[in-house]
């Protein structure tokens, strides 16, 4: 049970980082009205599709980004078509091993983690989540 509690701790952290990216963006980039637009902007060329704002470097990849703090914490999401933000358990785990003293969690504690937060998290298809609405 030890486990889950670090996992959901994990969870909640990417959570927090995710909000602080998005936040940052949109300061950064005044036009952005949510995060999934930086995929536009950088399809587009308005920006590039790799660069630094503010205390984050971000790499734009196929449906999503993948952002890097000054810490070398990693946040990799992907965004669905309605412009949500949605990441599996793969990039929550992805995000514990990057953190400055790493974290390394099973799939199975995650899920479990995922599950009591629900309904802060909707899973949007199998094995994939969102924060609610």
């Amino acid at each position: 049970m030890e486990q889950v509690g670090a996992a959901r701790d994990l969870v909640l952290g990417y959570v927090r980082a995710l909000n602080a990216i998005d936040e940052a963006m949109r300061v950064a980039i005044p036009s952005l009205e949510r995060l999934a637009d930086v995929l536009g902007l950088a399809r587009s060329r308005r920006i590039g599709r790799s660069g630094h704002v503010g205390t984050y470097s971000y790499t734009v990849h196929g449906a999503g980004c993948r952002f890097v703090s000054d810490n070398g914490t990693e946040v990799d999401v992907d965004f669905a078509a309605d412009g949500n933000e949605v990441f599996d358990l793969w990039r929550l785990r992805w995000h514990g091993l990057s953190l400055p003293e790493p974290l390394d969690v099973t799939d199975q504690d995650l899920r479990a983690a995922v599950q009591s937060l629900q309904p802060l998290l909707d899973e949007v298809r199998p094995g994939w989540f969102s924060i609610a609405s």
